[in-house]
């Protein structure tokens, strides 16, 4: 017997509605992860995690050019002081900005194996190393100097900055991507030179829009590289809303190999686009036949990528392989934008391009006045004991012979020379060393300077132009650092328009033309046999099954399938089933009703006409194009009152019509008298006391009437010997002619397969 809970004194029970306990405590979750996981802060472009690794490894002295110390000592400092979280997730967020293949400016200096471009996990944090780079530097430069918040830890024990100072533009220039509750950011990098020149522009022209800073911003910069295909229409609009999407492709280019034959080797990948994983994608598609222009792909990649394309032939348009590659692989990647970021660190927002630069611009603003106002409060304190020690100087007997004589001389000190208690102090804390005789003249000299250093910086604060102008040098010193003739500054993906291709030729070229027969049961089962097979007698069917009618295709065409329901259903014979089995049902491939049947398939060839009829004796003619389907509900063509049903189908080959019911009366008339119509019910054929159609078909007047037997054997009848069965539409006709098949069907003529009945 399990044990029973005991509920608490009913005195401290407070009762609340379930719905008012989850929507409270769903939305403090939501908050948690919107304000302290996923989106980053507009000003510094950090979540909380990656600022407290820049926090922690500053305290641990880890700046460029120091000592490189264990990662798992960072990771320790990180969970232990700032972050009650996992440390694991710390350690892959420390890895991510060491790598330089997923930051445009990696803010951690890793020493060891931290993953690599093929998706290769970084080694455990006891292997690897780390410390600050210089970018990180300058995001973090000036901390001590007042220009920022800092708050508790989750424990109380220390505080931590609530934004880092930012002197580098990192929310544009490394981006951001993260999901939180009911939104997420994606952020693509850019160049920071480029941002920081689009900041300078900025300064000048406040009301600056998005589209005019792309003069200096034409799109992102991926750390490894790609071609962007977007026309700069569709990128300045990403850039004025906050949302959109950018085409990345890879580079490639072709070596010749001599005799014309040529390689395509690929140089750069889009951004997180895993090397070894699209490797496998190629390879995959190559063994499913789905890239027919490609005879073989290898990996030659040292430390810079280097992917071998090798084409099927020498005379392989390489530029049209390409289109196939990019159209099945990752090797074209959308990379979405959407710069939903923290406002002041509070307010999720979509920023576009020049709102997201204003509110850095604004911050480092701040910063400035901070650091200006930290400094005059320094050197305000400064000043007063400079003055202490200037009194103490010109009194040093007398301040000597107090300290001597009283046992407390602090407030007989404050009282004689009228100091403040910080005088007082900073008197009786003097070295001795100080009292040299040449220290008047430099504390003298001090005082001045600092008097017109605090001059300098009030003006400063009082100046909005002297502030911008300030900011404007420091940005351009930034720019300078990571300026186009760096290694680590200049541009990596260029732009370009994609090339124009016919997309018919794109999709032939993605798919193998190989020939097969296309075999239909009488129960509706289809399936597709390798090549043309001329006899059918051996292939198997289900019980109760049996051939229905077979034709030949080729792996690249569309059939049609026209259904008693009088609608028209277009299948890939690319997703037929292979002859191994019985095939499978065409109504699980189309959206066909369980009373309706097949009443015929045929390829697709476009430009023809077909003539349709219902049982009841109604048709008329319509356009192979206006009856293919675009979805598996397929296209209702012939419309039908019930019990009617579609009965038959045949193409227009001629200018007369012969109708045939099943009495085994018929009747031959003019094309002409049956309308061209895309939907309805049509008009009478043939008209019937009892029974209805069975079959139709159309002819040339000059060549005669031709029908076929089971065994496939034509019989023609010339238009003069038909005079009995000529008549007008909608007459009964008269019995057929002797010889006529017993089936009271005309067949079609025989192709490269034999059917049980002649069709």
């Amino acid at each position: 017997m399990g044990r029973q809970l005991i509920p608490p004194d009913r005195g401290n029970v407070q009762e609340i509605a379930l719905r008012d306990a989850l929507e409270e405590r769903y939305l403090a979750y939501a908050l948690s992860t919107i304000m302290h996981r996923a989106l980053p802060d507009a000003r510094d472009g950090l979540k909380p995690v990656h600022r407290r690794l820049l926090f922690a490894m500053r305290q641990l002295r880890l700046d460029p050019g120091a000592a490189y110390k264990k990662s798992a000592r960072v990771v320790g400092d990180v969970i232990g002081k700032f972050h009650p979280h996992g440390d694991q997730s710390v350690y892959d967020a420390l890895v991510r900005l060491a790598q330089d293949f997923a930051q445009r400016y990696p803010l951690i200096d890793g020493q060891g194996n931290f993953g690599n471009i093929d998706g290769d996990n970084a080694a455990a944090m006891r292997y690897t190393e780390s410390r600050l780079t210089e970018v990180a530097r300058l995001l973090i430069d000036g901390i001590d100097e007042g220009t920022v918040d800092f708050r508790p830890t989750y424990d109380g024990s220390e505080h931590e900055p609530s934004v880092l100072p930012a002197a580098f533009p990192n929310l544009l220039a490394n981006g951001s991507q993260g999901i939180a509750v009911g939104m997420a950011t994606s952020i693509p990098p850019h160049n920071a030179a480029e941002l920081c020149s689009a900041a300078l522009f900025l300064i000048d022209n406040p009301k600056a829009r998005s589209r005019t800073l792309m003069k200096y911003v034409p799109g992102p910069d991926f750390p490894t590289g790609g071609i962007i295909v977007d026309p700069p229409a569709v990128i300045g609009e990403a850039y004025t809303t906050g949302r959109g999407s950018f085409r990345v492709r890879a580079r490639w280019e072709t070596e010749d190999t001599g005799r014309g034959s040529y390689l395509i080797v690929i140089t750069e990948v889009p951004w997180l686009v895993q090397k070894s994983r699209l490797v496998e994608k190629i390879a995959e598609l190559l063994n499913d036949k789905k890239l027919p222009l490609v005879a073989d792909v290898r990996d030659e990649s040292t430390e810079d990528v280097r992917l071998v394309i090798e084409p099927r032939a020498r005379n392989v348009d390489p530029a049209l392989l390409m289109e196939s590659l990019f159209k099945l692989t990752e090797l074209e990647s959308r990379i979405g934008l959407n710069m939903n970021v923290l406002v002041k660190g509070r307010i999720p927002q979509v920023l576009g391009l020049a709102e997201a630069l204003r509110e850095w611009l604004d911050h480092r603003r701040d910063v400035l006045l901070r650091r200006s106002k930290h400094r005059l409060n320094e050197i305000a304190h400064r000043l007063e004991v400079l003055g202490g020690y200037l009194i103490a100087y010109l009194n040093l007997d007398k301040v000597i012979k107090i300290i001597r004589t009283q046992d407390e001389p602090k407030p007989i000190l404050m009282k004689t020379f009228k100091l403040s208690e910080v005088q007082a102090d900073a008197i009786l804390n003097m070295r001795l060393r100080n009292l040299r005789k040449l220290e008047e003249m430099e504390i003298r000299n001090e005082d001045t300077a600092l008097r017109a250093e605090q001059k300098t910086l009030k003006a400063l604060i009082a100046s909005p132009t002297q502030q911008w102008k300030q900011i404007a040098g420091e940005i351009k010193e930034v720019r300078n650092a990571f300026g186009p003739k760096t290694p680590l500054g200049r541009r990596r993906t260029t732009f370009a328009e994609a090339p124009a291709h016919d997309e018919a030729a794109i999709e032939e070229a993605m798919a193998v033309r190989e020939p097969i027969t296309v075999v239909v049961s009488e129960l509706g089962w289809i399936r597709a046999l390798r090549g043309n097979v001329g006899d059918l007698s051996g292939v198997a069917f289900k019980a109760g099954d049996k051939l229905k009618f077979a034709f030949p295709a080729e792996t690249t065409s569309k059939l049609l399938v026209f259904a008693t329901n009088g609608r028209f259903y277009t299948i890939d014979a690319t997703k037929l089933p292979g002859g191994r089995g019985h095939g499978e049902p065409i109504r699980l491939m189309v959206d066909l009703e369980q009373h309706a049947d097949v009443v015929s398939a045929f390829v697709y060839q476009g430009g023809r006409k077909f003539l349709v009829a219902s049982q009841q004796g109604n048709g008329f003619t319509v356009a192979e194009d206006e009856v293919l389907a675009t979805t598996r509900k397929g296209k209702q063509v012939l419309n039908l009152k019930t019990p009617d049903k579609a009965c038959a189908i045949a193409p227009v080959n001629g200018d007369t019509v012969a109708v045939i019911g099943e009495k085994r009366k018929m009747i031959v008339f003019g094309l002409d008298q049956v309308p061209e119509m895309t939907r309805g019910r049509g008009v009478r054929l043939q008209r019937y006391n009892e029974k209805g159609l069975c079959d139709v078909t159309t002819f040339p007047a000059k060549e005669g009437l031709t029908w076929y037997d089971k065994a496939g054997r034509a019989f023609t009848t010339p238009l003069k010997e038909l005079a009995n069965w000529r008549g007008k539409r909608a007459d009964a006709g008269r019995i057929a002619p002797d010889g006529f098949p017993r089936n009271n069907q005309f067949g079609r003529a025989p192709e490269s397969v034999k059917t049980e009945d002649g069709k």
